[in-house]
């Protein structure tokens, strides 16, 4: 029996939700290899492994798509990466942010090309998600800062440090090609997470003046 107050997601709800998912994955693929002017709503029906017409009874166009998933990829960035809850503790920090980052990109790159590739055609569909993204970064500037105030790290430029992170951690999903050839790793071999990490969190914690091991909760 149902608790009071709890609203179940009725059979027909759960397939609609299956079918959205669906569809946005193929759509991050597709997007994220074609761009969108590339990309047509037949490739990503096919993607998606249904019809041009079951597409079209979810979304009125790939524009209108492409949009939706932007904004849910900047969403979900901002609640996964965010350092605050970790502000009392900067190694714990940025170990945590570091460790979350990369292993996100390794595991979603398509992701993070889809969000590189409309940040090199100049970003024209970022305008109403520039606010969110600043917003959070000037928290997270102004954590860095008490951080600095209270002598807890060595003196670094807030906003440029953690440019510098997001720069780091994308890469290996931005430029996947050149990081395997250069690792000498083939396409269905995953690359090392911990060794990547482990390097980066020293690269970050060091450059802070702290103690180059990772930190865990």
């Amino acid at each position: 029996m149902n608790e009071p107050g709890k609203r179940t997601m009725t059979a027909s709800a759960q397939k609609r939700r299956k079918i959205r998912d669906t569809i946005s994955g193929a759509a991050i693929r597709e997007f994220a290899r074609n761009g969108l002017s590339g990309t047509s709503t037949q490739a990503i029906a096919q993607s998606a492994g249904i019809t041009k017409a079951q597409l079209h009874y979810y979304i009125s166009s790939k524009e209108e798509l492409y949009r939706q998933v932007l904004g849910d990829i900047v969403k979900e960035w901002r609640e996964i990466f965010f350092i605050a809850p970790f502000q009392h503790d900067p190694a714990l920090a940025i170990s945590t942010y570091i460790d979350r980052k990369i292993r996100h990109a390794l595991k979603y790159p398509d992701i993070s090309r889809l969000f590189a590739n409309e940040i090199g055609r100049g970003a024209p569909e970022m305008r109403e998600h520039w606010g969110v993204l600043k917003n959070s970064t000037e928290m997270a500037n102004g954590v860095i800062r008490d951080w600095i105030a209270k002598g807890m790290i060595q003196p670094v430029d807030p906003l440029l440090f953690q440019m510098n992170m997001w720069a780091v951690t994308q890469s290996y999903a931005e430029y996947e090609a050149q990081a395997r050839v250069l690792m000498d790793l083939d396409d269905d071999t995953p690359m090392n997470a911990d060794r990547i990490i482990a390097e980066a969190t020293q690269l970050f914690l060091l450059r802070c003046g702290l103690s180059g091991e990772r930190v865990f909760r």
